[in-house]
C-alpha cells in the first residue's frame, strides 16, 4: 500500500494548502509524488499539472512509498486535510493520469530575481484583459494566454514569461493579487524576491511557497 510520510507538521499543512490549490484550480488534478535526497535529508516533491499548461511544484521533508507515484489529488487532499497524521496514505495509484514530462532535477541558471508585488500587478492586469477577451465559456484564448508580459535578462540568457505562467502563480497562491486574494504565506511576502531561472528547454519560476515551471519551446511533432 503506499505511504507518505511527512513528519512536520507544519509542512503537512502547507502541502495540504498547495493540493487544496490544485484541486480548486482542477477538481480532477491529479498530483506527482517523487522521492529525492537533498544531502543528508529526504524529501518528496509534489508536481502538478495546470490547466494554464504549466506545472507547479512544492517539496517538504518526507518520504514516499513507492518512490515515484500519481494519485487523485482529492485523494491526497483528504489524507493531508482530514484523516491526518504523519503517516497516511495518500491514495490508489493512478500513474496513467500523468502525461506531462518533468523538467530536469540540476542545470538550472538563476537569471534574475523580480519582486512579487511586480507580477502580482501583472497578473491583475492580464485577469482584466482576459474578462475582456474570454470566450463563450469564460475562458481566456490561448493567443492571450501566451502574450509575453515581461522579459528578464542575464547570465547568457534571453526569457520570455508568457502570462499563462503569472495565472498559474497566482491561481496556486504563490503571490498576492487582487483578483485572486492574498498568497498562502506570511506577512511581507509581497517584497520577497522571485526567482526566474532556465535552462535551455525550460523556465521556472519560484516564489516561496511554490513554483511553476513550463516548457520553454514547444516540443517539436515526431514524424511517422
Amino acid at each position: 500500500m503506499p505511504e507518505l510520510v511527512v513528519p512536520d507538521p507544519s509542512e503537512r499543512d502547507d502541502l495540504g494548502a498547495f493540493v487544496a490549490r490544485a484541486v480548486r484550480l482542477e477538481q480532477t488534478a491529479a498530483v506527482r509524488l517523487r522521492q529525492r535526497t537533498n544531502g543528508d535529508a529526504d524529501r518528496i516533491d509534489l508536481w502538478v499539472s495546470t490547466p494554464f499548461d504549466a506545472l507547479v511544484t512544492r517539496s517538504a521533508t518526507g518520504t514516499v512509498t513507492p518512490a515515484d507515484i500519481t494519485v487523485a489529488g482529492s485523494d491526497l487532499l483528504a489524507a493531508l486535510a482530514i484523516v491526518g497524521g504523519e503517516r497516511m496514505d495518500p491514495g490508489v495509484a493512478r500513474d496513467l493520469l500523468w502525461r506531462s514530462a518533468l523538467p530536469p532535477s540540476h542545470g538550472w541558471t538563476v537569471v534574475d530575481d523580480v519582486p512579487a508585488s511586480v507580477l502580482g500587478e501583472l497578473t491583475d492586469r492580464g485577469v482584466a484583459l482576459a474578462r475582456e477577451h474570454a470566450g463563450p465559456q469564460g475562458t481566456p484564448p490561448a493567443s492571450l494566454l501566451d502574450q509575453t508580459v515581461l522579459t528578464v535578462k542575464g547570465a547568457g540568457y534571453d526569457i520570455s514569461v508568457p502570462l499563462r505562467c503569472l495565472f498559474a502563480l497566482s491561481g496556486m497562491g504563490f503571490v498576492a493579487t487582487a483578483s485572486a486574494g492574498p498568497a498562502v504565506s506570511e506577512p511581507g511576502a509581497a517584497d520577497d524576491p522571485v526567482r526566474i531561472s532556465a535552462t535551455d528547454s525550460w523556465l521556472r519560476i519560484d516564489a516561496r511557497f511554490g513554483a511553476v515551471v513550463r516548457r520553454r519551446h514547444a516540443l517539436l511533432p515526431l514524424l511517422v
